[in-house]
């Protein structure tokens, strides 16, 4: 078992957008950027922050795509979830491998049906079958709770003091429902967590260079979050002056907005983080993209139908 840290050109590494951007200059930083470290096994890579990796009680990790046995355009990847393209007997020899790597073997994992809602769940015990839903919580040793992404973003919660985790998955509808910050309430109704205890990990998913959306996506987003333009930019073709104008609130004859803008949903999640309590040093985020790193992971909007699923795990021994 080998422990090896990421390079610096691993986590910067980013695509080059064509089109014209935004007039600003420059976008504040999403938050803490550490050096994640990899835990490598026969070949499976597995993402971890060194913060949580130091609490001998807990499991965590973020999977990556190679090391597994799906058949993904002519190469091997560890598909994690039950897509239409793989057989469920590669999915399931995949997580057999993840979690062996991770050494949670002994662990149950604890899959929902997600649905991009703001469904959480607390487990006791392993249901019997699938729940629907897209977080869970939990303070019992012997679960490891998983979220499914390709794109969306993975968020793991752990309460150092009060042994409890969380896993989240966050895509646009989920971050709107601000289901981030409804986990935290669930650990503070159950286990009487504090926010200012937490840690909170946000994995790679789809960054603000490429994560596209329409203007219908963002009037939602401007509606709800007093800061919501600090998580868009501009994706424009032309040379039209007056960067993000819809933002503006142009009024009517003027030129019409852009079709699409780019979402960091991993700075509105960090957002909705800090303004539940979690302190800035306490939310670590990978700057991973996966739309840029295909590589390395799965991306749904790069890859479509084909896309295979990484899995984001968190648990007590």
């Amino acid at each position: 078992m080998a422990n090896s840290e990421y390079t610096g050109r691993l986590v910067a590494s980013t695509k080059t957008v064509t089109t014209k951007r935004s007039a600003r200059k420059s976008r504040p930083d999403v938050g803490v950027r550490i050096a994640w470290t990899e835990l490598s096994v026969r070949g499976v890579r597995i993402l971890q922050v060194p913060a949580l990796s130091k609490l001998s009680w807990l499991v965590h990790g973020f999977s990556t795509k190679p090391g597994g046995v799906s058949d993904q355009n002519g190469e091997r990847a560890l598909n994690l979830g039950f897509t239409e393209w793989d057989t469920q007997e590669n999915v399931l020899e995949n997580r057999r491998r993840f979690q062996s790597a991770l050494g949670a073997s002994d662990l149950q994992l604890v899959s929902l049906k997600q649905i991009h809602s703001d469904v959480i769940h607390l487990f006791d015990v392993a249901p019997s079958q699938s729940c629907q839903g897209d977080a869970s919580v939990t303070n019992r040793p012997g679960l490891l709770l998983g979220v499914q992404t390709a794109d969306c973003v993975p968020i793991l919660l752990v309460d150092p003091k009060k042994r409890a985790v969380a896993s989240i998955h966050a895509g646009w509808r989920g971050t709107l429902r601000r289901i981030v910050v409804k986990a935290i309430g669930q650990l503070q109704m159950h286990f009487k967590s504090k926010p200012g205890d937490l840690f909170a990990a946000i994995g790679p998913s789809i960054g603000g260079c490429c994560y596209e959306v329409g203007t219908e996506v963002a009037t939602q987003f401007l509606t709800q979050f007093a800061e919501a333009p600090e998580w868009f930019d501009e994706f424009r073709t032309g040379d039209e002056p007056n960067p993000i104008q819809w933002l503006n609130m142009m009024p009517p004859g003027h030129q019409p907005p852009p079709k699409n803008v780019l979402l960091d949903l991993r700075k509105a999640n960090r957002a909705q983080l800090l303004g539940a309590g979690v302190r800035a040093s306490n939310i670590l985020v990978s700057g991973l993209c996966t739309a840029c790193r295909r590589d390395l992971l799965f991306s749904y909007r790069k890859e479509g139908v084909q896309s295979g699923r990484l899995l984001s795990v968190i648990g007590l021994r």
